[in-house]
């Protein structure tokens, strides 16, 4: 029998215009964003941000940019967010682009969406250099980072000026919610990348559905980790938090990920399942050092179970404190986060509320609702989003649908592509999956990942590889079939990146030698294998010294890395 939720009764804005005007006439004084100055955290007020974006807008306009698309490049930061809601609340088509690609790369997509100017941070010189050169077509590139003539800093005090003396076209700009204003390019797991049309409805629709199934108020703080120019770090961590008042602190990089977190004391975290597994890792070893401490921290973890939320903070303080002891949930996303981990995490008083979604559902289709969650899971479609199984197997297992207001508008400049995805209303994710008896759903794998075998058995790599990865001794794994040579039938074999500091703590404190690696990865593939039928049993395996390529939501780029 299907769970029933009752969501909180929010009214949602018409476009992403209209939310900010409310949100900075509503909380004008309260910090929307925290950045670092000279080391220390320096707050924005919503007031300010208004200003900015008007200013921006207006400026825009006037150096003849109304519907152009401009492109935003650059790490997380208070520009980067200013630049957004300027070109999409008014000016033309934003362009949020991936800081990680490189000249080559950067150029192409660039031409691709037809780009008349870019916003960039001082980072990307050398790539921006390289980009006037190769596009002539470029009227206009505006540093984050310079006070010159022609610089960011120098169209936001022009802008200014421009409204004090009465210039008024972009602040009176009506936005049509349903015309494109986001062109956000495919990170490329599977293949080559392609450019998402959004609209207002299509992301306005996911942020006030998110905001439905988790609370989110004017004292929660995120602190933004993901690459910005992502729909999810965009959509969930940046435009929900400002809708709601909620401030924004951003994380000066990776390496300051801890750090950052007890400084700015964030109440809500946006991340993906590497990074909260990383953040698992470390604090299972830190309470496992010694074997009293990990027979008493198993016995005080199952005791857990019992206790309210409250309680268990209380039982897991140090936790908290390092996460800088506010934080009320995590939303996981991008991938598949392992329910070991969710589970435990969850027992410590950190619930983690897993979502689904994709580029083309402005990201999100389905979560977690705060007050009923379920470890594994997807969860239940965003309300106002319909979803569905097509086609189900005798196991129940099919392609996941996707209907709602948070549909993309198409690929851009590819109807053919379009036409593949969405066919009538419904959205064809090319994930495949199933619901449980509550209605939630629940991931098997990639459509395109799927390995056929020559009897008909459909295996998915990512189950495989969540057996692999929970393993203490393997820190990652890439599952994929080998055509056996004698028997012509498939064999599936696995990659593997050993844990190599786990293996040399089990091994005395000094690392083996790759025979002695390879035995150890053997005998953890020979535990897996007794729990799988035999079709799907792991029969060849390689090690690897480094890690796998990834995406900048660090997601495992299958392509590039199966062979």
């Amino acid at each position: 029998m299907k769970k029933k939720i009752f969501y909180d009764d929010i009214v949602g804005k018409r476009d992403l215009k209209e939310m900010i005007e409310d949100v900075s006439s509503t909380y004008p004084e309260r910090p929307a964003f925290l950045r670092k100055v000279n080391r220390k955290y320096e707050e924005i007020s919503f007031s300010q941000y208004m200003h900015d974006i008007n200013a921006l807008g207006t400026a825009f306009i006037d150096m003849g940019l109304k519907d152009a698309k401009i492109g935003v490049i650059g790490e997380n930061r208070y520009e980067w967010c200013v630049t957004y809601l300027a070109v999409a609340n008014g000016t033309g088509v934003v362009v949020p682009l991936d800081k990680e690609l490189n000249s080559t790369e950067l150029t192409f997509l660039a031409k691709e969406a037809g780009i008349k100017a870019i916003v960039y941070s001082g980072k990307q010189q050398n790539k921006i250099t390289e980009l006037k050169k190769a596009c002539p077509e470029l009227e206009y590139i505006l540093s984050m980072d310079s006070e010159d003539k022609g610089s960011y800093a120098d169209a936001i005090i022009h802008g200014k000026k421009l409204i004090d003396e009465g210039n008024r076209e972009y602040i009176d700009a009506k936005v049509d919610p349903d015309e494109l204003r986001m062109l956000l390019f495919t990170s490329g797991t599977t293949g080559i990348s392609k450019g998402v049309m959004l609209c207002h409805r299509n992301i306005i629709s996911n942020v006030y559905g998110m905001k439905k199934i988790i609370r989110v108020g004017p004292e929660d703080r995120t602190l933004s980790i993901l690459p910005i120019h992502h729909a999810f770090e965009c959509t969930t961590g940046f435009l929900t938090a400002i809708s709601s008042g909620a401030s924004v602190a951003f994380c000066e990089g990776l390496k300051y990920i801890a750090e950052n977190i007890r400084e700015a004391k964030p109440t809500i975290l946006v991340s993906v399942p590497l990074i909260i597994e990383n953040v698992h890792r470390k604090i299972i070893k830190k309470a496992e050092a010694t074997f009293f401490k990990k027979l008493a921290f198993r016995v005080i973890l199952g005791f857990s179970s019992i206790l309210s939320q409250s309680s268990r903070k209380k039982l897991f303080k140090t936790v908290h404190d390092s996460l800088g002891g506010k934080l009320h949930h995590i939303i996981s996303g991008a991938s598949a986060l392992s329910p070991e981990v969710s589970r435990t995490l969850d027992k410590m008083g950190v619930p983690i509320l897993q979502g689904y979604g994709l580029t083309e559902c402005a990201p999100v289709a389905a979560g977690n609702p705060e007050r009923f969650y379920k470890h594994g899971a997807l969860g239940l479609p965003l309300p106002g989003v319909e979803m569905k199984i097509n086609e189900p197997d005798k196991d129940g297992i099919g392609e996941i649908l996707v209907k709602g207001d948070n549909v993309m508008l198409g690929y851009y400049q590819n109807p053919e592509e379009t036409a593949k995805t969405i066919k009538g209303d419904w959205l064809h994710t090319g994930d495949y999956g199933r619901t449980d008896r509550h209605g939630f759903y629940i991931m098997t794998g990639r459509k395109k990942n799927m390995i056929v075998t020559k009897t008909g058995k459909n295996i998915f790599p990512e189950e495989l590889e969540e057996y692999l990865n929970n393993s203490p001794f393997i820190l990652e794994s890439v599952v994929s079939d080998s055509e056996s040579d004698v028997t012509k039938d498939n064999h599936i074999q696995a990659h593997i990146v050993p844990n190599f500091e786990n293996i040399k703590d089990a091994v005395a404190d000094t690392l083996p030698d790759m025979d002695e690696i390879k035995r150890i990865i053997g005998e953890e593939i020979k535990k897996i294998n007794k729990k799988l039928p035999s079709f799907k049993r792991i029969r060849i395996f390689h090690i690897r010294d480094k890690e796998f390529e990834k995406t900048t939501t660090r997601k495992i780029k299958r392509h590039r890395n199966k062979d």
